[in-house]
């Protein structure tokens, strides 16, 4: 029991997950873009900040029970995949390829920033500065010496101002959100026989596991968006996720993540804030010029363009994708070649930055 939750309290967890429902129903009730995500994560990394204590501990919850949830984002995605899928990826060419420009683009506007601006140690600043690969980021950074604390809380930050300020920013510049409340192309449900139910087990659990053993990147999300479109590409399913399992997959992530970031050391969390947001700002404005420029010549519209090129979490910007009612098959793929991209040119430029 103590390996099932991670070594916290059961009254902490429970505490700390009601928390975060508090603040997905003020989410809701204040219409924010991904309600249930940004409420949660904005009520827990807000108590934490503040020294709020459940039992003596900081907020917190089992890191890995997020991933439980996933893969109800996986099979909505992959029930959004259109007949003739592959003609409509072969369209896709010329963001796919600025994606070889753009990653290690963005990787070393970070680098700039961390070391040059922000006085940090080479290892710490190439880590951080990586778009992508949180994982592989944080086992390179420790095996160079890199400060892992702030790297993490580096990584941590672009993942959530990524998924916060992007869905604000469309807000500000487009107008209200279509779907905003988080359940956009959820429909139809997908429960109303025991053969869906089978089936939404079988796309999305067991495409995890098959996904484990393949080594696709992130694969409680890729596995799952494969069955399921694989299900529905031929004529097998027609159901997706049900609605309330969006939902709870929104309150599970933004719980989860708040409570992260609440363990962060106060004292060095403004330093990363200033650093996290001035790459963000960068990268953005990056993201923002290669995006219009691709959408003179491309179908897809300027916003999911920016949502598939900006460097935010594969399950997060799956979720918005949903959430905004944009193509979440297009921002996905991007997503899963970025991080591809970010761990394999993290390890060629090792000799590049002497830290091998």
């Amino acid at each position: 029991m103590t390996a099932l939750f991670e070594g916290l309290p059961p009254q902490t967890i429970i505490a700390t997950y009601l928390l975060g429902a508090l603040g997905s129903a003020v989410g809701a009730a204040l219409h924010l873009p991904l309600p249930f995500l940004t409420g949660a994560l904005f009520a827990v990394g807000g108590a934490g900040a503040l020294g709020v204590r459940f039992w003596g501990l900081s907020p917190a919850v089992p890191q890995r029970w997020r991933y439980v949830l996933v893969p109800f984002v996986g099979v909505a995605v992959g029930a959004a995949v259109p007949p003739g899928i592959l003609d409509t990826v072969f369209g896709w060419w010329p963001s796919l390829m600025a994606m070889v420009l753009v990653v290690p683009a963005m990787h070393l506007l970070g680098y700039v920033l961390f070391h040059r601006l922000g006085g940090l140690d080479k290892a710490t600043a190439y880590f951080a500065a990586m778009p992508g690969g949180l994982i592989e980021a944080i086992a390179m950074g420790e095996r160079f010496g890199a400060q892992v604390q702030m790297l993490i809380a580096l990584q941590f930050l672009r993942l959530t101002l990524s998924l916060v300020l992007i869905p604000f920013g469309f807000a500000l510049v487009f107008g209200p959100l279509v779907g905003s409340g988080g359940a956009a192309g959820a429909a139809p449900e997908a429960l109303a026989s025991s053969a869906d139910v089978f089936l939404l087990i079988a796309a999305g659990w067991g495409g995890w596991a098959l996904a484990q053993l393949c080594r696709v990147p992130a694969p409680m999300l890729t596995g799952p968006m494969l069955a399921s479109a694989f299900l529905h590409a031929s004529g097998l399913w027609a159901g997706t996720s049900p609605a309330w399992g969006l939902v709870l997959t929104q309150w599970a992530l933004g719980t989860a993540l708040g409570a992260r970031l609440s363990g962060f050391p106060k004292a060095a969390l403004p330093v990363a804030l200033g650093l996290a947001l001035a790459q963000f700002v960068a990268t953005l404005a990056l993201v923002a010029t290669v995006a219009l420029g691709l959408a003179l010549f491309m179908d897809e519209p300027v916003t999911a363009l920016i949502l598939a090129l900006a460097p935010g979490g594969v399950n997060e910007m799956a979720l918005v994708a949903l959430a905004l009612e944009l193509s979440v098959v297009f921002v996905s793929l991007h997503h899963i070649l970025r991080i591809l991209l970010a761990v394999a040119l993290a390890r060629l430029g090792l000799r590049l930055m002497r830290l091998s």
